[in-house]
Formats: C-alpha cells, structure tokens, sequence
C-alpha cells in the first residue's frame, strides 16, 4: 500500500514540474504578444499545478506516515506554492510590479522541492538501480 501512495507521488510531482515547464513556456509568449497565452498560464497553474501540489502533501502523509523529514517536504512544496499563487498582485496595479516579481522567484523552490520529491520518490521505489 505505501509503495502505491509513493508511486502517485512520484507522478504528482512530475506533473508538477512539467506543469511549471508549460507555465513558463505561456507567460514568456504572453510577454511577448500572445494575448491567450496569460490565460493558459493561469489555467495551468489553477487547474494542474497548484492542485498537484497539494495531493503530493496528501499523499506523503499516506506514503510517509511517520517519516516526518518526507511530510515536510511535501508540506513545503504545498505552502510554497500556495505562498506564490498570493503574490500575484493586481496586473493592472503598477505599484503591485514588485509583489508580482516575487511570485516568479519561488517559482525556483518550488521546482527545487518538487524535483528533491521526485528524486526521493524514485529511490525509494529503487528506480535508479541499473
């Protein structure tokens, strides 16, 4: 049962960081012209993102239960990106411009948690045995 949870883990924090690729790739095209592309960033991070965030926590307190150091990695990667999604501010706000930069900086911890995750996930199913 907790090689399964482990397993859904992984997945998830896969889906994270493919999911931050995808926004990446959307708010760089609506920088440069795409009027659509701001929304895709956002449908991606609300719909996919930031919900898969959550589940890793979920799941590791399944997956982990016990293994505080592992929940808490989990929970850092859910507050983090729960954290970021507050520091959008108002696009139309100038003053807001500041606030809005540090929505694009945690971006960096919270590829960093989701791929420790995923690496801690992988040896513990011992998926990099050759």
């Amino acid at each position: 049962m907790r090689r399964a949870f482990i397993w859904i883990s992984l997945v998830l924090s896969g889906v994270v960081l493919v999911g931050i690729a995808l926004q990446l790739y959307f708010i760089a095209a609506w920088v440069f012209g795409s009027a659509d592309a701001l929304d895709a960033h956002k449908t991606v991070g609300g719909a996919v993102v930031h919900p898969a965030e959550v589940l890793v926590f979920l799941v590791a307190l399944v997956g982990w239960w016990r293994n505080w150091r592992n929940i808490a990695w989990s929970f850092a990667l859910a507050l983090i990106g729960t954290i970021q999604i507050f520091t959008v501010g108002d696009l139309g706000n100038p003053g807001d411009a500041w606030v809005h930069g540090l929505h694009g900086g945690l971006v960096i911890f919270v590829v960093a948690f989701a791929a420790h995750i995923a690496r801690r996930e992988a040896r513990a199913l011992d998926l990099f045995r050759p």
